[in-house]
């Protein structure tokens, strides 16, 4: 099946279009537009068409456009749903598509209800001072293929909310559920509020090109830290906002006194949600020597009963790696692993692109496995004697996404919590993202938040009006 692009509100009929394929099958998923330079032309021209009378409707207007577009993101769940499934992989069952679906749904829900009203800085007989927040333009928004729908709406909605009009690429792996959300959106937003783009990326790089583009004036990102980088410099030139959720290597620090047996699902969770295929996953796990083994064998107890199979059958809980490049990386990783530390779990490649939950203890700062992000599911875990010792480790990397501590002293752990250099930590869980509380990283993880009030700021300019 051919999908189509839409822009300014009517579909594109491209002159070439690429495969996606099934990553649970090899099969062909679809097929989408593969676009160059002048089709982002006029998307970007369409946005900026749009803008001119989008913005200008009023609060009360706006927020009714992303309740209708929220209304026919949950009208089609079901069709959503099963499309990332075909082409991402991932099941349509436990935390796969459906649950993305949901968390879509609800992300969109909760943005719509956000509104920034204009605040008063001074009244009195000096004068008045206001401050209004404006939007910016056109938004361009460039999504990873391990979420791509959700995050997709992560991008989008508080680009709506706030008056902004949008030109979206997916990325090439995962492009047909955003070309079918676009349009359905587009039933009920105004021609050009919201446009996508899809390439191959083997020839144009639209990415590329849209950070450069001197018609979008904000570029929001999620994906690794290499090409949030290359975006942050292309951008400079036309001095564009930014928001970059790039890459992590998660720590999490269990504490002597957690127990083993009611922390081991959390753990696996935190893990191999999305088979680890998620940038705020656990990916390095620091836990005290007093309680090392105990820990390894209630996990590896309750990672083998977790079934892994093609997304469309009702009994898989985990799919495959999403694509050969990062299925290639988790395999180079685990081989070092194997032997530098001792398999638990897994550690051989299955059929196509299917790796089993795979668990190595016996490693340390220092080896690939827990110095890079592996983003698929292959758990380190790391013997410590010290708590200092393992604060120390798991602050000596690169990214700040995203930690966790695990105890059974709430105090304890928010106190080891507050001194993890990362832009979340989470108490006895990991991962847990919610719409009302802001998400961003530190060091090389990120530029700006999402979510919230203070994601939804991220979206305009302040003007100050005195009186």
């Amino acid at each position: 099946m051919d999908y189509k692009a839409t822009i300014g509100g009517k579909p594109v009929q491209a002159q070439a279009h690429f495969s996606v394929i099934n990553p649970a099958t090899g099969a062909e998923a679809g097929r989408a537009p593969d676009l160059g330079l002048a089709d982002l032309d006029a998307a970007v021209a369409a946005a900026n068409e749009a803008f001119m009378s989008w913005s200008a409707q009023s609060d009360e207007a706006l927020q009714a456009a992303c309740a209708a577009v929220t209304a026919k993101i949950e009208e089609h769940q079901a069709e959503l749903a099963e499309i990332i499934t075909l082409e991402q992989g991932k099941p349509m069952n436990g935390l796969g598509s459906r649950w993305e679906m949901g968390g879509a749904h609800a992300w969109a829900g909760y943005t719509t209800a956000l509104s920034l009203p204009v605040k008063v800085l001074q009244d009195n007989e000096q004068g008045r001072v206001e401050l209004h927040r404006k939007p910016l333009g056109v938004v361009g928004s460039i999504t990873p293929w391990n979420f791509p729908v959700m995050i997709a709406i992560w991008h989008i909605m508080p680009a709506l909310r706030t008056g902004n009009t949008v030109v979206i690429k997916p990325s090439p792996f995962t492009p047909l559920s955003t070309l079918r959300l676009v349009e359905i959106i587009n039933e009920v937003l105004p021609a050009g509020v919201v446009n996508v783009v899809t390439g191959s990326d083997k020839g144009v790089n639209l990415g590329a090109a849209m950070s450069d583009h001197p018609g979008i004036r904000k570029i929001v990102f999620t994906g690794s830290c290499a090409t949030g980088q290359k975006i942050m410099r292309s951008a400079a030139n036309t001095m564009k906002r930014l928001t970059l959720e790039m890459g992590g290597n998660d720590a999490g620090i269990v504490l002597p006194d957690a127990d083993p047996k009611a922390i081991a699902e959390g753990l696996f969770w935190g893990a191999f949600i999305n088979n680890g295929q998620t940038c705020a996953a656990l990916k390095r796990l620091y836990v005290h020597e007093s309680i090392h083994d105990a820990v390894c064998d209630e996990l590896v107890a309750y990672a083998k009963n977790i079934p892994v199979g093609n997304g469309m059958e009702e009994t898989s809980i985990l799919g495959p790696i999403q694509n050969r490049a990062q299925f290639d990386k988790v395999s180079r990783l685990v081989a070092d692993a194997k032997r530098n530390g001792k398999v638990l779990l897994g550690g051989e490649p299955g059929e196509g692109l299917f790796f089993p939950p795979t668990i190595v203890a016996g490693l340390k700062n220092g080896d690939p496995l827990v110095d890079e992000e592996q983003f698929g599911p292959a758990l380190p875990i790391i013997r410590y004697s010290d708590v200092e010792e393992a604060i120390r480790f798991a602050n000596d990397s690169p990214n700040g996404l995203g930690g966790s501590v695990w105890s059974s002293d709430i105090e304890a752990a928010k106190t080891v919590a507050s001194r993890i250099t990362t832009g979340s930590v989470w108490i006895n869980k990991h991962g847990a993202i919610q719409p009302n509380a802001p998400f961003g990283g530190v060091k090389s993880s990120g530029l700006g938040v999402e979510f919230g009030e203070e994601g939804l700021v991220e979206y305009t300019d302040i003007q100050v009006i005195f009186s």
